[in-house]
């Protein structure tokens, strides 16, 4: 049966050309820079801790039992990858997957550490799982269930995210670049490398000494050169001073990184960028008004998530250019103006949230933006969970809509890492590495050749990048998006980085063993000769089903 959706058609009425007008005439003067594309905008929606499977093992096909949203597909709707036959009645894992509906939305943290998710991989057997990365019991205590981690959603739940598959593209073969959990995720959605740290602990990186600068402090000028470690796990920044006003952490316990990252390449060129995150600056904080900002507050804003836990929205591990000295923003300073958001100024292209809406309609959202929901949205298990995830992602993606640039913005969804549920796909080893840390193929083994990436200027370690990880989903929400697509292309989180250099940058990369040189690409989820169809959808934030009040 064909699901009832309310398509938003553009529409050429006198009011709506006067509400065009109008925002033009209120925008900044900046142009917008030359693309290889016809996206103009791009906005990077990245979460947390979701493998595929969890979110989308049974698309398109929901149990759609009574007093919970539906979930109808099209006829013509693809198939994905995912839990069919005998992975969901005689699993090689000790549990079968079980599916989880709203009322368990709140779950433990799985394990979702470098070591525990190659070991669960089991060489390709992808049947460890239970003894390597289930978490079945925690404080407080949330869902709980024998093999939890083979567990997943559908449509009942996730719905926002089917209904953008459903009427969008989608990918069911994407990666994270390494095994591990966020702070690598992070970096490789923004520099495709976790290698060239300057300094960090050992429990976060190998081959680096401890960093001995007081966390916040005033990075060194000029930049220091790239290091020789290799970040596989989570570390604060030490560029960041909610490292240790929130966290704690002391130098030795933080991480600064070396070289460039893809903010470095788009200052370059001048293209306008920014990282906006959740709670990054104070509660009290209004954009464009740098004097409402209580520098002493930073850090300290919270939320409830569904469950009444309360959360402090900011993370600073999950903020990947504070790890580098070049586009840091170590006290949260707040951006000079509106009009200077995305350009150089104090903020160095960092941002709270607000400061995105703020530039936004104002006229002058930047070409490249990273968005990161308060920890209670982000989707992250043990504190935030599906329904608050897709609360946030539904407000977001309607607002981006209403806006006069959605005709030439593109919205990507993906995820840092899986946080260890269960995925059934395990990715080619195009990463390898031989540390006592690996285990994918062996004890201290992923993979066996010598581990080195060429690179301009010679070659550079692998150590520690054992990779593609686990397979996370990813989505592409734009007029341009192909229709209720699933793109089979390989691709990682880097992926992300080379789709900005090949619109922006002619084909520049980053360099040092990143791995936008290989890649996979995401053009093959979008149709850019013309948009295909209806380019809005819609939907409710609380059911995640089409709505009619827009």
């Amino acid at each position: 049966m064909r699901s009832r959706i309310r398509w938003i058609l553009p529409v050429l009425a006198v009011a709506a050309v006067a509400a065009a007008a109008a925002a033009t005439a209120a925008s900044s003067t900046r142009t917008d820079a030359s693309t290889a594309t016809p996206i103009k905008h791009v906005v990077v929606i990245f979460q947390e801790n979701v493998s595929f499977d969890h979110y989308f093992g049974t698309y398109p096909d929901a149990t759609n039992p009574p007093g919970e949203p539906a979930f109808h597909a099209a006829p013509d709707t693809p198939s994905v990858n995912g839990l069919q036959g005998a992975l969901l009645t005689e699993n090689p894992n000790s549990s079968n997957p079980q599916r989880l509906d709203r009322s368990q939305a709140l779950t433990c943290d799985q394990n979702h550490g470098y070591t525990a998710e190659q070991k669960a991989f089991d060489m390709g057997a992808m049947d460890k799982f239970i003894p390597y990365t289930d978490v079945e019991s925690c404080s407080p205590p949330d869902t709980t269930a024998p093999g939890l981690v083979m567990d997943y959603y559908d449509g009942n739940t996730v719905t926002g995210l089917w209904n953008y598959a459903q009427n969008f593209a989608m990918s069911d073969n994407s990666y994270s670049d390494t095994f591990g959990p966020s702070t690598p995720g992070a970096l490789n959605v923004t520099v495709s490398n976790t290698y060239g740290a300057i300094c960090g602990p050992s429990s976060a990186v190998i081959n680096a000494a401890p960093c001995t600068a007081s966390p916040g402090a005033t990075p060194p000028t000029p930049q220091a050169p790239t290091g020789t470690g290799t970040v596989y796990s989570d570390g604060d920044p030490n560029y960041d001073i909610c490292s240790s006003t929130q966290d704690g952490k002391t130098a030795a316990q933080t991480i600064q990184m070396g070289g460039q990252n893809i903010g470095d390449l788009l200052n370059n060129k001048d293209i306008t960028w920014g990282w906006f995150q959740g709670g990054f600056a104070s509660p009290n904080y209004v954009s464009g008004k740098p004097s409402t900002d209580d520098l002493s507050a930073v850090c300290t804003a919270s939320h409830t998530n569904v469950g009444g836990a309360v959360q402090k929205d900011y993370n600073p591990h999950h903020e990947p250019f504070q790890y580098f000295a070049s586009t840091a923003n170590p006290t949260h300073v707040p951006p000079t103006s509106i009009a200077k958001i995305g350009e150089q100024d104090q903020a160095n292209h960092q941002y709270d949230l607000r400061d995105f809406w703020a530039a936004a309609d104002n006229g002058n959202m930047p070409a490249v933006s990273y968005l990161k929901a308060a920890d209670y949205q982000d989707g992250h298990a043990g504190y935030s969970d599906p329904l608050d995830e897709q609360t946030w992602l539904v407000d977001t993606i309607n607002r981006l809509e209403k806006l006069p640039t959605w005709n030439s913005t593109a919205v990507v969804i993906l995820y840092d890492d899986s946080d260890g549920w269960y995925d059934h796909q395990m990715g080619p080893v195009l990463m390898q590495s031989q540390t006592p840390l690996d285990a994918l193929t062996g004890t201290g083994q992923c993979g066996s050749n010598p581990a080195k990436v060429p690179t301009g200027d010679g070659a550079v370690p692998e150590q520690g990048r054992c990779g593609p990880g686990q397979r996370q989903p990813l989505l592409v929400i734009s007029p341009y998006s192909k229709r209720n697509f699933v793109d089979g292309t390989l691709t990682t989180q880097a992926s992300v980085v080379r789709f900005i250099e090949d619109n922006w940058l002619g084909d520049e990369r980053i360099g040092n063993g990143s791995e936008d040189a290989f890649a996979g690409t995401l053009n093959n989820m979008f149709s850019f000769g013309h948009p295909q169809g209806p380019t809005k959808l819609f939907l409710d934030p609380s059911t995640g089903e089409p709505d009619s009040g827009h």
